[in-house]
């Protein structure tokens, strides 16, 4: 069984029970059981305060993933794998859902599974990689229903 927690630290609407069926579709549709690992919608400083703290990059960002499984190894506990965290700013994903001109849920959904991915281990560093990752996060939202 998988254990996930979505928090929302601002002032914001965000819709958590839509947040929790994506995020459940995402798991079921990349066959994943027993994994563990929270969501967590932030403003702009506070991400701009981890990308520079962590990072080492002094800018607001929209995602920042935080995998504890690092490398070919997953992390096994009793209860199943521990992926980490995945950090949202809210800010940034009302901008770039009217920048790209789709619904704030779409923007919601694609940070949501492009973080999740990274916690799996996907990445974007190559170009080979990045088709590899996009491709699969596409395919995720498509099959939920939230195109482009």
């Amino acid at each position: 069984m998988n254990h996930f927690e979505v928090f929302n630290e601002t002032d914001e609407n965000i819709d958590l029970e839509e947040e929790k069926k994506i995020i459940d579709f995402a798991l079921k549709h990349e066959n994943l059981t027993n994994v563990e690992f929270n969501v967590i919608f932030v403003d702009s400083e506070t991400i701009k305060n981890i990308n520079k703290e962590y990072r080492n990059i002094d800018r607001v960002t929209d995602v920042i993933s935080f995998a504890l499984e690092d490398g070919e190894e997953n992390i096994n506990f009793e209860f199943g794998r521990l992926l980490g965290d995945i950090y949202i700013c809210v800010d940034k994903m009302k901008q770039q859902a009217e920048e790209y001109g789709h619904s704030l849920l779409r923007e919601q959904g694609f940070l949501t599974v492009h973080g999740l991915l990274h916690l799996l281990g996907y990445d974007h560093m190559t170009k080979e990689d990045e088709e590899v990752m996009f491709k699969k996060q596409e395919l995720i939202l498509d099959d939920y229903g939230l195109k482009r």
